[in-house]
């Protein structure tokens, strides 16, 4: 999740004194506005639960009224101070600063704690409804929805909810994932547009674990309507002898058979993201990035209009980043945006081994840049605790129920540590490489695929499957 105070407000308290609001926002969405003295109230509840070599440098207090330099000068501590707080493996995961951050969202946004229906949505376009509180997490949303469900306790971690927006054209652009710092319902509300639901899907990549899932009734309908709806959708790639062979186990109401051909298709259990810009093999190509099978997907038209695909494979990524920018809505202006309307700007950045001695940076700019880092985190703690023999059950479990989310092993495998980016402009960069020789994967990255993308260019000349030109 990126984290940004990119404004702040001079806002009227109670008695009627003014006061600046610092707005945190997560993916370029305001979360909450919170005032200096409720952070500074956090930043001691973590210093005294934590110690002070915990915890990162937090702006001092000024006994005189702050001048406009020195409000943006706090805007900017106080931005890298959250930053710095997200990404620490123990005080980013933590009930206490999660709590923070869901009582600041809902105080903003103004809503009661008060009894409320809820609707989230299958993928087969059904929808249940829950009872919930305003004020139930995200980890309350779930379970509410497994039990209207009747999905089993141990198969809950196996799922999460999803925030999407749908598309004139009925296409659903993934969001995020609902986090355990927010609130469903605030969140939901407060984009105040009938475009935004909340999805239920599978939260795992290793289609190993799909057998746990569809040994369940209610876990094999989940896993089947999924399947379904991507074969429909075009995400996952079928040619027409295999579309009549789905087509009579639908009949039959085969739904394992039907997964486990599904499961030899091309792109099974990928996410697909929204069109997109990417440097790679060169600037400005039109790109569309799928997650999956431990690996970025390119589909990418070349200046010259030729397609060409190809994989980066997560394990021959030595790290990646996220940044963004305040850009101005074009208008043909360069004004700074603070003098007009401006947009965030999303990049992600991964250096990735493309050959034994030789790294590089490939950089995609996408409002989903976030969504695509958090699938790549995702991989790699799936690979972690498999290559550690950890239990992806207890991994998967205690995610949910927002413990910190690091398997049994984790002592042989630590959260990545936190590089500074040369840039000071730039998010920090979170290093795979310690992490990923902890557990050894090197026989997992020593790939040999056509399509992984190990030198100048992509192997071999690949052709689109199913994708024209008008999806670019």
């Amino acid at each position: 999740m990126h984290f940004s105070i990119p404004e702040t407000e001079v806002r009227s308290g109670e008695n009627g004194s003014s006061y600046v609001a610092y707005n945190i926002h997560v993916n370029g969405v305001l979360h909450c506005r919170v005032r200096y003295s409720q952070l500074l109230g956090l930043h001691e509840q973590i210093k005294k639960e934590y110690g002070s070599n915990v915890v990162p440098t937090f702006p001092p207090k000024k006994i005189f009224t702050l001048t406009p330099a020195e409000v943006e000068q706090r805007r900017e501590q106080l931005e890298k101070y959250m930053q710095a707080v997200r990404q620490h493996p123990l005080l980013g995961a933590s009930e206490l600063f999660n709590s923070f951050l869901r009582k600041a969202q809902q105080e903003t946004q103004q809503i009661p704690t008060e009894d409320a229906a809820l609707d989230i949505c299958l993928s087969n376009s059904q929808k249940v409804t829950v009872n919930i509180l305003t004020s139930d997490q995200t980890e309350d949303v779930l379970d509410a929805a497994a039990v209207k469900l009747d999905l089993p306790d141990d198969l809950v971690g196996y799922f999460s909810l999803f925030l999407v927006r749908e598309g004139a054209d009925g296409n659903l652009t993934f969001v995020r994932k609902l986090q355990d710092f927010e609130l469903p319902y605030v969140s939901i509300t407060s984009l105040q547009s009938s475009d935004y639901h909340i999805i239920l899907r599978k939260s795992y990549w290793d289609m190993a674990y799909d057998g746990d899932v569809m040994d369940n009734r209610v876990g094999l309908n989940l896993l089947y309507a999924q399947t379904l709806s991507d074969i429909e959708r075009g995400w996952i790639l079928v040619n027409k002898d295999q579309q009549r062979q789905l087509k009579s186990l639908q009949e039959k109401g085969s739904k394992k058979e039907f997964i486990h051909l599904g499961q030899t298709l091309k792109y099974y259990g990928y996410l697909k993201f929204d069109p997109c810009i990417t440097d790679f093999p060169e600037k400005g190509c039109q790109v569309i990035v799928s997650a999956g099978n431990n690996e970025l997907n390119f589909h990418v038209k070349l200046p010259n209009e030729q397609m060409k695909e190809g994989s980066f494979k997560v394990t021959r990524m030595r790290c990646w980043r996220v940044t963004s920018s305040q850009v101005p809505v074009s208008n043909g202006t360069t004004n700074p945006c603070n003098s007009t309307k401006c947009e965030v700007k999303l990049e992600l950045a991964f250096e990735y081994l493309m050959s034994k001695d030789r790294l590089q940076w490939v950089t995609i700019t996408s409002q989903q840049a976030i969504m695509m880092s958090t699938c790549l985190q995702s991989m790699v703690d799936e690979l972690m605790v498999k290559k550690s023999g950890g239990s992806i059950k207890k991994m998967l479990r205690r995610r949910h129920n927002g413990s910190i989310h690091r398997s049994d092993s984790q002592q042989a495998v630590k959260s990545p540590p936190l590089l500074d980016s040369p840039d000071p402009s730039r998010e920090q960069i979170v290093k795979l490489s310690t992490k990923l020789n902890s557990v050894s994967l090197r026989g997992i990255s020593a790939s040999n695929s056509a399509n992984d993308i190990s030198g100048d260019d992509f192997h071999g000349n690949y052709a689109f499957e199913g994708i024209g030109d008008d999806d670019l």
